[in-house]
């Protein structure tokens, strides 16, 4: 788990309007996750969306590759407190996904689920509107697997944490469930600019 003393370098005064409180920018991309990189099946791989334990439509790979593409670019910031700075990522966003399943969101908040059985839970909110995508490619390439690929969720306005790599489908639930690291201390929600970084922050 991280902890509080985790302290980053000094930053110039002119990247603060883009720092969240509390964190500092870097050049690289850190590699932080729980285990070693999970083995997955290209041939086998499958996005799915569920409601509880109902499949509502699963994706081939190269179904979801023909969904429309989005592309963001700006920041991104990770709760041990380094930030990244003009990041390009493409992929479906939440809103072609639910379009193409046919369906509106039938429930508020959901659990996202991945082939390391790493679970973190989102509001709907959070992810509709053009916030939040499924991404498959970073600067034009596809994912390294260090960094979730080939999928991982993304929905960069909270701390990273809630972006999930290796991401194998999204399941809805009645109630804000907590994830991996929610049941270990971690803040519900994930502000950085809000610094929601624990229980209680």
């Amino acid at each position: 788990m991280v902890t509080r003393g985790f302290v980053g370098r000094r930053q110039p005064p002119e990247t603060g309007a883009r720092l969240p409180p509390g964190q500092y920018l870097t050049d690289d991309f850190p590699i932080l996750q729980i285990g070693p990189n999970p083995t997955v099946d290209m041939a086998t791989w499958r996005f799915t969306l569920r409601e509880g334990s109902r499949p509502i439509k699963a994706w081939s790979w190269a179904q979801f590759e023909a969904l429309p593409r989005t592309t963001w670019h700006g920041d991104i910031h990770c709760v041990t407190k380094w930030s990244k700075f003009d990041t390009t990522w493409e992929g479906v966003s939440f809103d072609d996904i639910l379009a193409d399943a046919g369906i509106s969101a039938p429930t508020g908040y959901l659990l996202a689920e991945s082939h390391d059985d790493y679970t973190t839970n989102v509001p709907v909110a959070d992810l509709v509107g053009g916030r939040a995508l499924v991404a498959t490619r970073y600067e034009g390439q596809p994912i390294h697997p260090d960094h979730g690929g080939p999928a991982r969720l993304f929905v960069p306005h909270l701390y990273f944490w809630k972006s999930a790599k290796w991401v194998k489908g999204l399941r809805f639930t009645q109630t804000d469930t907590a994830g991996f690291w929610e049941l270990r201390g971690y803040h519900m929600y994930g502000d950085p600019w809000r610094e929601q970084r624990y229980i209680g922050d």
